[in-house]
């Protein structure tokens, strides 16, 4: 009992009070100021971490879908939708592209949805339209690649903005302390010593709020690049996919 109160007291909780009360204007409005970017930072990690489980999730479920199937545009036939998946999105364009190209030579877009596309006759790309399919796949694959890294640049800015905002803070507060212990003519270390407390707490909290920061960044950087990845390896499968199926060489 006697160690757990002994703890109690040793808590830097009161001694992080007193030091805001005691820091200038300019530590108090830079307190204030990491605290609502951390408020920031946690919700973009928060919300981004459920985006990205969702997207694994329904990604690992497309996947399995697709890679079943014997045609490659037997998904977009059923109109079955994986909403999350940034695949999804890029299947849906690569066969929206194809139907564009397969009209070209007189055929109803439309009868892509009917499944009996790999006869003879239907089997009417050229190589060159096959490139321009490989074009809007890969321009989707980097519009959905810019959708994921949606908000990281704010959570890479708390990481490297903090520490220097409150080391900001902290060296204008020790210039304000040592100016008054100047203007006072008082040398005793207890008449700066609130004061120069005061001007560090910036600098804890600027490094309480770069560190989990970091931390979250790094991991839902990770989640993105697997993400990247398999983006790259399905637009690589699809056309290929797409070319096995509908393209006749001369």
């Amino acid at each position: 009992m006697d160690l757990f109160a002994s703890m109690l007291v040793s808590l830097p909780a009161a001694d992080l009070a007193s030091a805001f009360w005691e820091s200038t204007l300019s530590g108090k409005a830079i307190v204030i100021l990491l605290f609502l970017g951390s408020a920031g930072a946690w919700t973009i990690m928060w919300t981004k971490s459920l985006q990205l489980k969702f997207a694994r999730r329904m990604t690992e479920e497309f996947l399995e879908a697709f890679r079943t199937e014997r045609n490659p545009t037997a998904l977009f036939t059923r109109r079955e939708e994986y909403p999350g998946s940034p695949l999804n999105a890029i299947y849906k364009a690569g066969c929206n592209a194809l139907g564009g190209e397969l009209q070209a030579h007189g055929i109803d877009p439309d009868d892509l949805l009917m499944g009996d596309m790999t006869s003879g006759t239907q089997r009417r790309l050229t190589l060159n339209q096959l490139e321009t399919l490989r074009s809007v796949v890969d321009r989707n694959v980097a519009d959905e690649a810019l959708g994921l890294e949606d908000q990281m640049g704010m959570l890479a800015t708390a990481v490297s903005a903090a520490p220097f905002l409150g080391l900001l803070g902290t060296v204008w507060g020790v210039m304000d302390a040592f100016s008054g212990m100047a203007q006072s003519g008082n040398a005793a270390l207890s008449a700066v010593a609130p004061g120069i407390a005061g001007a560090l707490l910036t600098t804890i909290i600027g490094l309480v709020v770069a560190l989990p920061s970091m931390v979250g960044y790094n991991m839902l950087s990770a989640q993105i690049r697997r993400l990247a990845v398999q983006m790259d390896n399905f637009a690589q499968e699809f056309v290929s996919g797409i070319q096995n199926t509908y393209v006749i060489e001369a």
